[in-house]
């Protein structure tokens, strides 16, 4: 009962501190005049073949966001549960990672195609 408490508040603080992190670091990217697009939002308009001029990018900084951190916390989270050797962390942590950003990026694509539609 306390170890499942410890991770949770482990996750929890991972996520309050990434989303932080990463909310600012992508706010200050598209202050920039420089860049006009964000990496993740570039690859949800190209697999999903959204109309670039409805995508309001300031918006879509929080729910992207949201789902970074959420990933990047319950990865850290998950290896930190099994006792195992380093590598065996290290692989594990690398194919829930790729695992997570597929589906949950794709859920939230398929989302946009709702909210903004096709081309």
């Amino acid at each position: 009962m306390e170890s499942s408490f410890y991770h949770f508040i482990w996750f929890a603080l991972f996520f309050i501190v990434v989303y932080v992190v990463y909310f600012f670091m992508l706010k200050s990217k598209l202050k920039r005049k420089k860049e006009k697009t964000i990496g993740e939002i570039s690859y949800l308009i190209r697999k999903f073949h959204l109309d670039v001029r409805k995508i309001d990018y300031w918006k879509m900084i929080l729910p992207i966001s949201l789902i970074n951190a959420f990933i990047i916390s319950f990865v850290a989270t998950v290896i930190m549960l099994f006792p195992v050797n380093m590598i065996w962390q290290l692989l594990i942590g690398f194919v829930l990672l790729f695992f997570l950003i597929y589906a949950i990026y794709e859920i939230y694509g398929r989302h946009l195609v709702k909210k903004y539609g096709k081309n």
